[in-house]
């Protein structure tokens, strides 16, 4: 679907009952732009910023996205309130945590957002207050170029673009297949007054399907230290979807077979550090070949003459463990990798002269989206969760949160509060797992979460705890509905992509050596079995 929408005058067109309003809604209250603004929103799936060149990595996966980052400004500590994808995308969109949008699943009822009711008017609260209206208002016009809509039926995503481009393949298209959609959009736009184009680029996402005739620009390079083949040992003998012996999801499904036989960059099992290697090559390789269409994109911009005048933002829907807490590959918690995501900012006559800063404030992503739309002269939502650092933006200082609640609920039930150095996450359903109730990782000095503090730190536990009470109840006290979504996933019989995997887990578990790992899943998740 592509075209600028219209909005038909009301005055000449019956409603869905047959009545014709007297007088039409004004749909769009634009607030001109005090000067011109073009935007692109670079959007890589999967992307952790630890992978990144201008985030320290050793490899060099990203030089094209390290330069953007020395003109501008990158935030160390920026999470997504809701993983994975889709629940991240419609907090996103809608500003707003998933307690409130009601979006925090996969699948089930807390897929969707919640039904506004009977106060709802002639458009929907999304539709009034989105991040796309917002920007709309701002007297920008809105694209997308993505298949994300269509790839989780998430149709409220679309709420509010002008123009809706699906790359086609559902998430599988690598950049070279949405380059030419996305050159041939800045061909036709670039030079225009007033955009917002959000590019959605999929290549680190499992599984690694980089083209053969890329090559493999580090396979000469070294592994990340932290994953040795005693920690991949100790992997191999523990259990979870996505675990060390069962890399593409539980062990034993035709899907995860098909996998491996058509991805020769994906792994299916951690056998040996050969194994660990083409795990990191493939996602790193993934990362590489995303960063070349994100140079495309900067040279488009600079031909046509536009990328002085052109803010530019990259971050991601969630990050990507590759080892931690024995998950491959996936995006499973609520821990510092999976909801960690980067944030680079360059916008025109707001970070000129900050070029290179590091900002460490803790923040969740929409608050740049809160951000973007005070920049442009709007007003944020009052019903939005995001805040806006504009101010701390504009004057080259730190001016984040004191503390983030950050969810999953596709894979397991996590909350976790993210606060001073450490993440505490409390685990309501373990995604068969076994992870201990409660989990406590000191991020600076342990960022791959291989020691678990709970047990010696219980006063950062209790005050976490504390935070995420506190959390809750405000939350719980400002929802539209009075069921947290998160519980109606656990009343569903748990995350989606774990749902009525247990038995044949279990079965698996005991045939491959791993019983104590089957007992405990099976008395943890009796209801389950």
């Amino acid at each position: 679907m592509s075209g600028e929408s219209t909005v038909r005058r009301l005055s000449e067109t019956a409603d869905m009952a047959g009545h014709v309003p007297t007088k039409a809604p004004n749909l769009f209250k634009r607030t001109p732009t005090p000067q011109t603004m073009r935007i692109l929103y670079i959007d890589i799936d999967s992307l952790r910023p630890d992978h990144l060149g201008s985030y320290g990595y050793h490899r060099n996966t990203s030089p094209n996205i390290d330069a953007l980052a020395a003109r501008g400004v990158r935030f160390t500590n920026c999470y997504v309130p809701d993983a994975p994808c889709l629940p991240s995308r419609t907090a996103l969109a809608a500003g707003r945590f998933g307690i409130h949008t009601g979006v925090v699943n996969h699948g089930g009822v807390a897929a969707e957002p919640f039904i506004s009711g009977p106060e709802r008017g002639f458009q929907s609260p999304l539709g009034q207050t989105s991040w796309m209206r917002c920007l709309r208002n701002a007297g920008l016009k809105t694209a997308a170029i993505s298949p994300f809509g269509e790839r989780h039926s998430a149709w409220h995503w679309y709420a509010n673009f002008n123009e809706i481009y699906n790359s086609g393949k559902g998430g599988s298209e690598t950049a070279d297949e949405v380059a030419p959609i996305a050159l041939g959009w800045l061909d036709r736009n670039a030079q225009n007054d007033n955009w917002f184009l959000h590019l959605n680029v999929w290549d680190p996402h499992t599984p690694y399907r980089t083209p053969a005739s890329f090559g493999n620009p580090f396979e000469n390079d070294p592994l990340p230290a932290w994953l040795s083949d005693e920690v991949r040992q100790e992997h191999w003998n523990g259990c979870g979807p996505h675990s060390a012996r069962e890399v593409n999801g539980f062990g034993s499904s035709d899907y995860e077979k098909d996998l491996a036989r058509r991805f020769p960059r994906q792994p299916s099992e951690m056998r040996s550090m050969d194994e660990v290697r083409a795990m990191f090559d493939g996602y790193d390789t993934g990362v590489r070949f995303a960063d070349e269409l994100v140079g495309q994109l900067i040279q488009k911009l600079s031909d046509a003459g536009v990328l002085d005048d052109t803010a530019i933002i990259i971050s991601s829907d969630h990050g990507e463990n590759l080892g931690e807490l024995n998950i491959y590959g996936d995006h499973q918690t609520a821990d510092g990798i999976t909801t960690r995501v980067p944030l680079i900012i360059i916008w025109p006559r707001v970070t000129d002269g900050q070029g290179g800063r590091v900002d460490a404030s803790l923040l969740y992503q929409f608050d740049m989206a809160a951000t973007a739309i005070e920049l442009l002269g709007g007003t944020v939502p009052a019903r939005w969760d995001g805040q806006s650092f504009a101010s701390s933006l504009r004057e080259g200082r730190e001016g984040g949160r004191e503390s983030l609640v950050v969810s999953q609920n596709a894979w397991s039930c996590q909350r976790s509060v993210r606060f001073e150095d450490y993440i505490c996450i409390r685990s309501y359903h373990d995604g068969y797992h076994a992870f201990p109730e409660i989990m406590l990782f000191d991020l600076k000095n342990d960022p791959h979460e291989q020691h678990d503090l709970a047990p010696q730190r219980p006063d950062l536990v209790a005050r976490a705890m504390q935070l995420l009470d506190e959390w809750t109840t405000r939350m719980m006290r400002s929802a539209t509905h009075g069921q947290d979504p998160m519980w109606t996933v656990i009343n569903e019989g748990g995350p989606l992509h774990t749902r009525g995997q247990l038995p044949a887990y279990l079965e698996r578990l005991r045939a491959t050596d791993r019983a104590q790992w089957a007992d405990k899943l099976a008395a943890a998740h009796p209801s389950e079995c």
